[in-house]
């Protein structure tokens, strides 16, 4: 080592990366001034009246994007040059690298929806959109990606959906795990979030959010206790709304109890945009850094805090090393700023492939699709789903796409590949409607329709009610009947009611897509790829048939004499797919359905150990065999029911695997389900232990594919 190498290890210790990161960051927060401290603990834009702003594009009819335009979001903390600090650069997400440091946001891969993504039923096509995200935000020079969001589809209408994975807490973790783990492996700090039931976005900066510590536990935190463990993720952002009275950014017993004193979270806490509400009751509940400004810990509130005692320079100290913790173990400091280019050609193909596995074949009745054996196709629907790919997800999280392949165009370069000479038409159906007629009489004309229709949510607003804006439901009831083999694509970020199911014999969900719009519905439509997707989430019939059906309680909230909404989950553990099969209730697709372009068996099955004391892990094993004539892929999934003095809904889902075949072969399909894993399988949260345990009885596993469909079953005995 050379005198000069020696002589800075000396005075700057944190500068020795052969020490551990904690001790690195400890280091340096001991070198800082006080002044340097609290700089340190905000993000550098100019304070704005965020809640005033929002107020008034409400009033405007602005939409999200438009309320974003007109912000100059610098998402970033200033560095100290003097002591090495860098510029901490920090880019939204979770569907691609979103509105990041700068403006203009650097462009980047607009991926498929999160929810997308969780109709893949695969960990490993998380990993490899996580690699996507993980490797442009590095490139471009970011250090903080602002995802995976893990929140729950408690509401099928929630503005966020499209950033969450699933209604089911497991599907959720163990996506948002790939996800993570993914991120982190390019250097860059993942944040879980929103920390926690940040499950809608009605008056999100006022409601307060009552839930019972039981449904708590097994359905809204396990995610995030997923994330914690198994992917020792970096970063956690707190949420907008009070949980249990408490904004969550205060809320000692969410930020130190249960992440750090229960889980073991060795992290930071980031405050939403503006969520952060104090200074010191945020920061000594356990939120670490407010974004993205200093509105709460700016140098006046934290100096008099320190004066009168509400705030002690410790646990300042304490927040900064959290966050430089993180910083040195992903290789931070060490990295300089050096921006590339994105290989957008490479991450598009895997974008490309991503969106092809996760479209959901909902209904294909006489063999409508793949359309083949045709010679004319016409395409109708509005502009936003057929003139332009459909980026969706409205909101900070929005891509600015290096690319995009338009609907028509991914066609056109499809057919042209399979040598198809197949004629190509479209009509663009204007939003009130008024050229119906026209596209009635090219529906008719054609051997094919393909009918694009969907919806754009958007973060700041839930939806009105599930259904599809500006009258396509009469689009598709009209158009639909006239051809006998009309498909209908649906392009959205949440499920939406479906009345005229009965007039088409197709429906293929392919979601928001992004970029690669045009090639993935073209090459599922025209059969160069099977679609294998599940859905993440349940399709209700009717929204009479939801927990929130006379329910003004559990949605939008009540105003109990506190001055905001409550929001009361007394559905308790029966959402989702717990709902309807805990009321009986037959939806319209139901949680984990989709269908192929061939046919698929399972049997044969078998469960080891069929009695035990509730630790061993169970195997459990199947035959797949396909039994059609086209190569696909199944989804074997694996559901538990628990003893009846369990009081718990009739099944949860405790494991799945995809498998792939082609046509007539078997696979012997291997779920292993551990009692002592992160997820609770086998376990019940108990009030008086205040912990998961196992209870004696007998347990039934359902296997099958969909939550409904589920015909092997076994018991298991624990005593």
């Amino acid at each position: 080592m050379s005198s000069d190498t020696t002589a800075t290890a000396s005075d700057r210790p944190w500068t020795d990366t052969t020490s551990p990161p904690g001790d690195r960051a400890r280091a340096l927060v001991a070198a800082m001034t006080l002044e340097q401290k609290i700089a340190q603990l905000h993000g550098a834009m100019e304070t704005i009246d965020i809640y005033a702003l929002t107020a008034q594009a409400a009033e405007s009819g602005a939409d999200m994007d438009q309320l974003a335009a007109q912000i100059r979001i610098e998402r970033h903390v200033a560095g100290i040059e003097e002591l090495g600090i860098p510029r901490f650069r920090i880019t939204n997400g979770p569907v691609g690298v979103g509105m990041g440091d700068g403006t203009p946001s650097p462009p980047a891969t607009a991926l498929p929806m999160t929810i997308g993504l969780a109709a893949g039923f695969d960990p490993e096509l998380a990993h490899q959109y996580g690699t996507v995200i993980g490797d442009e935000a590095a490139t471009l020079g970011q250090h903080v990606l602002e995802g995976p969001g893990v929140c729950l589809h408690r509401l099928p209408t929630a503005g966020r959906n499209f950033e969450y994975f699933s209604e089911d807490p497991y599907l959720s973790g163990v996506m948002g795990v790939a996800v993570a783990r993914a991120i982190q492996d390019h250097g860059v700090i993942a944040m879980g979030k929103h920390y926690a039931v940040n499950d809608q976005e009605y008056e999100r900066f006022r409601t307060d959010v009552e839930v019972d510590e039981r449904t708590l536990r097994e359905l809204y935190l396990l995610p995030f206790e997923m994330l914690v463990k198994d992917a020792g993720i970096a970063a956690m952002m707190s949420a907008y709304n009070r949980v249990r009275g408490t904004y969550a950014t205060e809320n000692r017993y969410l930020l130190h109890t249960v992440l750090r004193e229960e889980w073991g979270f060795e992290g930071y806490v980031q405050s939403d945009f503006w969520s952060c509400r104090s200074a010191a009751p945020s920061i000594n509940a356990g939120m670490d850094h407010e974004m993205p400004d200093a509105k709460w810990l700016n140098e006046a509130n934290v100096k008099a805090a320190l004066h009168d005692t509400s705030l002690e320079i410790e646990t300042v100290d304490r927040a900064l090393v959290r966050r430089y913790t993180q910083m040195f173990r992903l290789g931070q400091f060490e990295r300089p700023y050096a921006p590339g280019q994105i290989d957008a050609r490479r991450n598009g193909e895997v974008s490309r492939r991503i969106g092809e596995q996760i479209a959901v074949l909902l209904k294909n009745e006489n063999r409508t699709l793949p359309l083949e054996g045709v010679g004319s196709i016409v395409v109708v629907g509005q502009t936003t789903f057929v003139d332009e790919a459909c980026l969706g997800g409205g909101g900070s999280s929005k891509v600015d796409p290096l690319y995009t392949v338009r609907p028509m165009d991914g066609l056109r370069e499809v057919l042209d590949g399979l040598g198809s000479t197949v004629a190509l038409s479209k009509v663009t159906v204007a939003d009130d409607l008024s050229n119906l007629e026209e596209a009635r009489r090219a529906a008719a004309a054609a051997d094919a329709v393909v009918i694009m229709a969907g919806l754009v949510a958007t973060e700041g607003a839930d939806q009105d009610d599930a259904s599809m804006l500006h009258d396509q439901n009469r689009l598709i009831g009209e158009v639909g009947p006239v051809n006998p083999r009309t498909v209908v694509v649906l392009k959205d970020g949440n499920p939406v009611l479906m009345p005229w199911i009965d007039a088409v014999p197709a429906v293929l969900e392919v979601w928001n897509q992004g970029s690669e719009d045009g090639h993935v519905v073209a090459d599922l439509l025209l059969g160069v790829v099977n679609p294998s997707g599940k859905l993440p989430t349940t399709y209700p019939r009717d929204w009479a048939d939801t927990p929130f059906a006379g329910h003004p309680e559990r949605y939008p909230g009540t105003d109990e004499g506190a001055g905001y909404p409550v929001i009361r989950y007394t559905e308790g553990l029966r959402m989702g797919y717990r709902w309807y099969q805990s009321e009986g209730i037959t939806p319209l697709f139901p949680f984990g359905h989709g269908l192929s372009y061939t046919t698929f068996e399972l049997s044969d099955l078998a469960v080891r150990p069929t009695t035990g004391d509730g630790t061993s892990p169970l195997t459990v094993e199947v035959t797949v065999t396909n039994t059609g004539d086209v190569a696909g892929a199944e989804v074997t999934q694996v559901y538990l029911g628990l003893p009846e003095a369990a009081a718990e809904p009739p099944r949860r889902l405790v494991g799945f695997a995809k498998v792939r075949l082609e046509p007539g072969a078997s696979e012997r399909v291997r779920v292993v389900v551990d009692p002592g894993a992160t997820h609770h399988p086998l376990s019940v949260w108990d009030a008086c232990t205040h912990g998961f345990v196992v209870l004696p009885g007998e347990y039934t596993v359902h296997v099958g594919t969909s939550s409904a469909d589920t015909p092997l079953t076994a018991t298991v005995t624990v005593g």
